[in-house]
């Protein structure tokens, strides 16, 4: 007897359905995208018990005929597409004529629909995938399809779903993401009979992002634009202190559908580099637009995931897109207060009546036993008090070194800070030079005064890039520092708390990667030939890309398994070299990079940990004029927002804010 068994159509279907159904969170996702597909403007979704007893979805589609209502539950059925060209440019979200096949495979199944030309609606009910009746019904234009006792007749499958609180947020992440793939159309998201989403359909993708996440998530994304070579990336990222500890948060759109893109997301990550920590994830709501012809979306049964033919125009424009607008962002946190004290609005009853003793006697009461009155030290500094270069060597010098408050370091070298002048900060390379400044305080109400960087040796000036900076446009005054680690600074309308180490490092950091960009690449020579033993497939991607990864500083020739190297890029240790040649490889063989883009990411966190280490310290006093000119390079570079491990810089508190703390607006 022979071991080869044809199976029946009843147990083939249940086995496809396996592919497409494996949840209720997948059965709206089938019945969404299909509403969309019929050029819905509004959809409703209603679940009970996590969608296990019910599920329905409504839209006010272009409906379906009363001919075509029997077929469309038939296994690849669709009205997307007709022949083998039709998958070379798919527009439509659903197109394998699986989804209601596989639902009504596995559920009780009812459709009630219409088309706008039918005088009356029509009614399919089918149990276990075979269809009980199909009767004419009163119905309004567009499609209701009601799902009931998922899996009733595949116990097996059923006994693998999770609790009904778990399926109902599956079923509210998909709803999600779709009402994010589609601002236009108006969808809301009943949870056993409790709106749960309810979006505007006004086409503006904030206004889904408010339904989705809220007010505060909102608030804290900014836009992106941008793209090339035929692909065009816009949407919304979230500013470098707005992140999260998984990828969660990471949500991108190829052509208005819904996908898990390791291409883009590994773009969206090495373009968040020296803006968050290593361990965190950014937020993003991307759209990207490519030519339907360079993508596959026939890879995945569920559709979740696409193919390009190309993947290196997409991860480009997504990390040139997203680089771009962080480092145009000069929008600082804000600084959050709660209060905890009772409110004092409409609080009429008189301090007295509740305090018997007066406010005297409660000092008296609570004072301590006065110390004996001392003279204070004759060079004692007033709080608060702006020295000049001069008159702060005269106070603390020692011949032409000065000593700070506190003791420094052993490793710690003196770094010119103008004309005279000198301070002990740690430093690696070459000195850090400050302007002097004036010694009339700076007036309140005045401009700050401009000043220019430091002159450089001559041997210099041909190689030094200036950063970029803007002419600041609001008067701004240093009012003090608290904790010897953070500068507080009246900027216009708004205060800003400054942690001086993350300002120093951040500029620091700047200077250092201009200073790397001005550089032509150069190589050098292993004296011994370094031989790295690879797979065969980055072996042949490293063959393939040959002239990409010599152009930024590799040599090598490629055996079967192996690559011999010869040259290196200057400033890797052979060591380090070899690791960068091998992600380079794996990268480009992922399509999740290109070999200049690893290499800018490796001498980057090289650079942010030496600007780490040369940064002026937190708990340690430093001389005025080093401050303010500190605080002068913020005020000329407002787009440092965050030093390079992911930390502010600077936090804001409005004059507005502080009236409304105080109950004064």
């Amino acid at each position: 007897m022979g071991k080869i068994n044809v199976l029946s159509f009843a147990v083939a279907n249940l086995i496809a359905a396996g592919e497409v159904v494996d949840r209720p969170a997948s059965v709206i996702k089938e019945l969404m995208e299909n509403a969309i597909d019929a050029g819905a403007h509004h959809i409703t979704v209603e679940i009970r018990n996590g969608g296990v007893t019910f599920m329905r979805v409504a839209d006010d589609g272009c409906g379906i005929s009363a001919e075509d209502l029997p077929v469309s539950i038939r296994r690849h059925a669709t009205s997307k597409i007709r022949e083998a060209d039709d998958l070379d440019g798919i527009l439509t979200l659903g197109f394998r004529g699986e989804a209601l096949a596989a639902i009504a495979a596995v559920s009780d199944l009812r459709i009630i629909t219409r088309t706008a030309d039918a005088p009356y609606g029509s009614l399919l009910v089918s149990n276990g995938g075979e269809v009980k009746e199909i009767t004419e019904q009163g119905a309004p234009v567009g499609t209701t399809v009601i799902v009931e006792n998922l899996f009733a007749n595949v116990p097996a499958r059923r006994k693998f779903l999770k609790k009904d609180v778990s399926e109902a947020i599956a079923v509210s992440t998909y709803v999600e993401k779709i009402a994010l793939s589609r601002p236009d159309i108006a969808i809301r998201l009943i949870i056993d009979g409790n709106m749960r989403l309810d979006t505007a359909g006004d086409g503006k993708v904030e206004s889904a992002m408010y339904a989705v996440f809220g007010r505060e998530f909102v608030g804290k994304m900014i836009p992106v634009s941008g793209g090339d070579e035929g692909v065009r990336v816009s949407g919304f990222i979230g500013r470098p202190d707005h992140v999260r500890p998984k990828r969660n948060y990471e949500n991108f759109f190829i052509n208005g559908r819904y996908i898990n893109c390791r291409t883009a997301a590994a773009a969206l990550e090495q373009a968040y580099t020296s803006f968050i920590a290593p361990e965190k994830f950014p937020c993003c709501v991307l759209y990207i637009e490519v030519n339907p012809a360079a993508v596959d979306v026939n890879v995945h049964p569920a559709k979740l995931e696409v193919k390009f033919s190309n993947e290196k125009p997409v991860f480009e424009a997504v990390y040139y897109a997203v680089r771009t607008a962080l480092e145009s962002n000069s929008e600082r946190p804000a600084m959050q207060m709660r209060s905890t004290a009772p409110s004092a609005v409409n609080a009429f009853v008189p301090v007295e009546d509740r305090k018997p003793e007066s406010v005297a006697a409660r000092q008296i009461s609570i004072t301590a036993p006065a110390a004996k009155p001392q003279a204070p030290a004759k060079d004692a500094p007033k709080p608060f008090e702006r020295m000049s270069a001069a008159a702060y060597t005269e106070r603390f010098g020692q011949g032409d070194r000065v000593s700070a408050p506190i003791p420094f370091g052993k490793n710690e070298k003196p770094v010119s800070m103008g004309e005279g002048f000198t301070v002990s900060i740690p430093v690696k390379g070459k000195p850090i030079s400050v302007p002097p400044t004036k010694s009339e305080p700076v007036a309140p109400t005045a401009a700050p005064v401009d000043r220019a960087e430091p002159p450089k040796p001559a041997q210099e000036a041909q190689k030094e890039p200036e950063l970029e900076a803007s002419v600041p446009t609001e008067p701004w005054r240093i009012v003090g520092e608290v904790f010897r680690s953070y500068i507080v600074v009246e900027c216009g309308d708004k205060m800003l708390l400054i942690d001086k180490h993350a300002a120093h490092e951040r500029v620091l950091f700047e200077q250092l990667r201009a200073n790397m960009k001005a550089r032509r690449e150069v190589t050098q020579i292993l004296l011994i030939p370094m031989t790295l033993s690879l797979s065969r497939e980055d072996t042949e991607t490293l063959v393939l890309y040959k002239a990409e990864v010599e152009a930024v500083g590799f040599a090598y020739t490629a055996a079967e398994q192996s690559i011999s190297v010869s040259e290196i890029p200057e400033g890797l240790s052979p060591s380090a070299a070899g690791e960068l040649l091998q992600t380079i490889a794996e990268q480009l063989s992922r399509g999740t990079g290109n070999a200049a883009l690893s290499r800018e990411i490796v001498f980057e966190k090289a650079l942010y940990q030496g600007a780490c280490k040369a940064a002026i310290k937190a708990g340690r006093d430093y001389p005025p004029e080093y401050i303010e000119w500190l605080c002068q390079q913020l005020q000329n570079i407002p787009d440092i927002t965050v030093c390079p491990h992911g930390r502010p810089v600077a936090m804001e508190l409005t004059h507005a804010y502080i009236d409304h703390q105080f109950k004064r607006s």
